[in-house]
């Protein structure tokens, strides 16, 4: 009976550890509306919420590998976006004066931007005239280098908290 007992107890574990090994596959997949959400936050479309992008990356890629730069970074396998292999994106976190979301590009800013205009139609402007130049689109969707790579992001001043108006103080009634 005891060795019934065993056997038992390790296909309940092994069935436990296949599930969870399922889990985490499942979770470092891109989902299918990656092009969508992700493209149209990065293009700057769309409303950034570093809060709705921390736990969509949360859900479909799994815990962030990195913090570093005032953002989590997230490491996407599988991920593309206009035809462009994506190998990670990154959400700010709530030290920075901005909040933003980013990705990076398996191909040169140069290749990225041709991708961006031949799919999307979204032309984007030298700014600078650095042997790396940014480029920028309206309304704020920028391309830069990051190493030999291209780094895409958007990026907006956080919304300041409403100014309260300083209390009325009423002058002492003077006693007659």
């Amino acid at each position: 009976m005891a060795v019934q007992d065993v056997m038992r107890a390790r296909r309940c574990w092994t069935g436990v550890v296949l599930a969870l090994a399922c889990g985490a596959a499942a979770a470092q997949s891109a989902p299918t509306h990656f092009g969508t959400v992700v493209g149209n936050g990065l293009l700057c479309r769309d409303h950034t919420d570093n809060i709705f992008f921390y736990n969509y990356f949360v859900k479909h890629f799994g815990n962030w590998y990195k913090h570093e730069g005032g953002a989590y970074w997230f490491r996407t396998a599988g991920a593309s976006l206009w035809g462009t292999e994506i190998s990670e994106v990154m959400v700010s976190d709530d030290t920075s004066t901005f909040i933003f979301v980013g990705a990076v590009a398996e191909a040169t800013p140069e290749d990225l931007e041709k991708a961006i205009i031949r799919q999307v139609g979204t032309h984007y402007t030298v700014i600078d005239t650095s042997a790396y130049p940014v480029r920028e689109a309206k309304p704020a969707s920028r391309i830069v280098y990051f190493d030999t790579k291209a780094k895409i992001y958007c990026a907006k001043y956080k919304p300041l908290p409403p100014v309260q108006p300083p209390p009325v103080r009423q002058q002492p009634q003077r006693l007659k």
